[in-house]
């Protein structure tokens, strides 16, 4: 069960509540769940119950003890608690299956895994000054709330700056509209177009503008064409093609399943597979034509290995690229909701620190004289989902998310 399986679980629980007339309340749009912090009690928390209290006329402790009762029998969850005031606390069953069911979820979707019909709805106008981080911000909150099934227009004071078309901006009208629209206002970036592809090309400039929140200064410097750690835009770039150079070693070492092919038990946490020279060469091996797995490029057939998804690995590195990659949809929605592209390039940072970690930690690919395991096969998969996830949100930033570097 994933983070939004969870929420539609609890949604419709509330319906039934009130379809039942054991409360009575108005059935809110949605239900937000999140993760429960540290020192928390279960999976995950959901404070419905202290939402519909007021309305129902209840104590939340009554509220949450009904939800309760209405939740606890649904399949994948495992023990329902109520904690402090009212939160609902819920553990779910077999964690693996829901890992299972994310990586999954990214295999069948590929870069529009996240995508949603939460804002069908919705149609939306914006409009902004005729200034570079206004234009660009404005068109990537338009590539958000698109992807959340919004209709979007939107409008600029006076004709845009030609340069924008190399940041891949497109303005729908211009001129004063005749109705006072919601304007997208970011601290304008203090430079031109021009001025800045000269200096830092398309990728870069948009990671500048986009990555700060927009009532903070956008730091344009040279510091984000360094290849290096230190720059977070190379980081997730360089965990992208990394996730990449994985599949292809593995077609590499022949490390492929053929369809429906059964899996073997992945091995259980602490099993020792060293890196080595000889893996190292190997994923740095280049079969041609290389295709992606969970084909992220257009017109690419994924990879036999794929076929099946395997389960994911126990390793306890491997728990918060899981988390994230599992949290990843509800980003995208709430980044859409607030107009917050920001929130997108954080979650890439936070997807890429998690990767390295987890592939450092757990190498996807055997080495020396190893022979594939399920092990190597569920962490080539997480790998490969993370590389997808990458691609995806940049895609939604219009930046390209290269396959070397």
């Amino acid at each position: 069960m994933t983070p939004a399986d969870l929420s539609r679980t609890v949604l419709h629980a509330v319906r039934r509540a009130v379809d039942e007339n054991a409360l009575r309340a108005p059935v809110p749009a949605r239900v937000r769940v999140e993760r429960t912090r540290p020192g928390g009690s279960g999976d995950y928390a959901c404070a419905v119950a202290l939402q519909l209290a007021g309305p129902a006329e209840l104590p939340a402790l009554e509220v949450a003890r009904i939800l309760r009762e209405q939740v606890a029998a649904e399949p994948g969850i495992g023990r329902v608690e109520i904690t402090g005031p009212g939160f609902l606390s819920f553990t779910l069953d077999a964690p693996s299956d829901s890992d299972l069911a994310v990586l999954d979820a990214v295999r069948e979707q590929g870069i529009a895994y996240g995508h949603g019909g939460a804002l069908r709805d919705e149609i939306l106008q914006f409009h902004h000054a005729r200034e570079v981080r206004a234009a660009v911000t404005a068109h990537a909150v338009r590539r958000l709330l698109v992807s959340q099934g919004a209709r979007v227009r939107i409008s600029c004071d006076e004709a845009g700056d030609p340069e924008w078309s190399r940041l891949g901006v497109t303005v729908d009208a211009y001129g004063t509209p005749p109705v006072p629209l919601p304007r997208i206002r970011p601290v304008p970036a203090g430079a031109t177009a021009g001025e800045l592809l000269e200096r830092l090309g398309s990728d870069a400039v948009r990671w500048g503008l986009l990555r700060p929140a927009g009532h903070d200064r956008a730091p344009l410097g040279d510091d984000l064409l360094v290849q290096g750690e230190a720059n977070p835009l190379f980081r997730v770039r360089y965990a992208h093609a990394r996730a990449r150079a994985l599949t292809r070693g593995a077609a590499a070492l022949g490390f492929t399943l053929e369809p429906g092919e059964p899996l073997e038990p992945v091995a259980h946490e602490g099993a020792d597979i060293a890196a080595s020279e000889g893996a190292a060469h190997a994923t740095h091996a280049e079969p041609a034509p290389y295709e992606s797995a969970y084909a992220v490029h257009k017109g690419a057939e994924p990879l036999a290995h794929a076929a099946a998804t395997p389960s994911p690995p126990p390793e306890a590195p491997a728990r918060p690229l899981l988390d994230l990659l599992a949290d990843h949809p509800g980003v995208l929605l709430a980044a859409a909701r607030h107009r917050a592209p920001d929130r997108v390039a954080r979650q890439l940072e936070a997807v890429a620190h998690a990767f390295f970690d987890f592939h450092d930690s757990c190498p996807p690919l055997p080495s020396g004289d190893e022979k594939p395991s399920a092990a190597h096969r569920s962490r080539l998969a997480l790998a490969e989902a993370a590389g997808t996830v990458l691609a995806g949100g940049l895609s939604l930033l219009g930046i390209s998310a290269p396959a070397h570097l």
